[in-house]
């Protein structure tokens, strides 16, 4: 079983909760962070310190206070975590139920199990923190097994999510492509951004980009 596990969760009932569930397992360091700035630093001093994390397990929503956050969504503590430490398992836990949103994680973060919060979500979390630790498969709750067989999600990628999310702050094209250039992602040329931005409208019958972005964070892809 895991040896360090670090729960992200802003709700003192659930992470209580959860505490209880990985306290029945065994696990015999178990850490908790109410804002994902935290978490992150609580995975890069355990690596400093020479006893990584072997586990993170993540709620997607976190309530914005008095404090100012870099990371204010479980994606971006995830995407953070990630790229600090590669090999970290993760389980997210949330009650997020869209789609698109619950691929993406899969797909592009590359988690490792997906529960969703309900009636009886504590004992499911607890069989799939055992079956994470057992099996390299990827799980996801019964109720959203559709999630992945969804074949029309495939169509959107990595790259389709990072165009949507810079639209939706109101940049050009000119300045997207930019973007594109300075962090390495192809395509980055106008015209090439411009047609997948009309593929995209297409795609979600949009009638313009204004629309394109409000239907993106309907379906909670960004």
């Amino acid at each position: 079983m895991f040896n360090k596990v670090l729960v992200a969760e802003d709700l003192d009932s659930i992470s209580i909760a959860v505490v209880q569930i990985l306290e029945e397992l065994s696990i015999s360091e178990i850490h908790h962070a109410k804002y994902c700035d935290d978490a992150l630093l609580k995975i890069k001093k355990a690596i400093l310190d020479d006893s990584p994390y072997d586990l993170l397990i993540s709620d997607l929503s976190f309530k914005a206070d008095h404090r100012e956050n870099q990371l204010t969504s479980g994606e971006a503590l995830i995407a953070a975590a990630k790229k600090t430490q590669p090999d970290i398992k993760t389980i997210v836990f949330s009650i997020e139920d869209k789609s698109f949103r619950i691929k993406s994680l899969f797909n592009n973060l590359g988690i490792n199990a997906y529960v969703s919060k309900g009636r009886n979500s504590i004992p499911e979390l607890k069989k799939t923190v055992e079956n994470v630790f057992s099996d390299g498969t990827r799980i996801i709750s019964t109720a959203l097994s559709h999630v992945l067989n969804n074949k029309s999600i495939f169509e959107i990628e990595a790259y389709d999510i990072s165009l949507l999310k810079l639209l939706s702050i109101g940049l050009t094209l000119d300045e997207i492509a930019n973007e594109f250039k300075k962090n390495g992602i192809t395509p980055n040329g106008s015209s090439s951004i411009e047609k997948r931005i009309n593929k995209l409208k297409i795609y979600f019958k949009a009638n313009n980009a204004t629309h394109l972005v409000a239907i993106a964070k309907d379906l909670g892809l960004i």
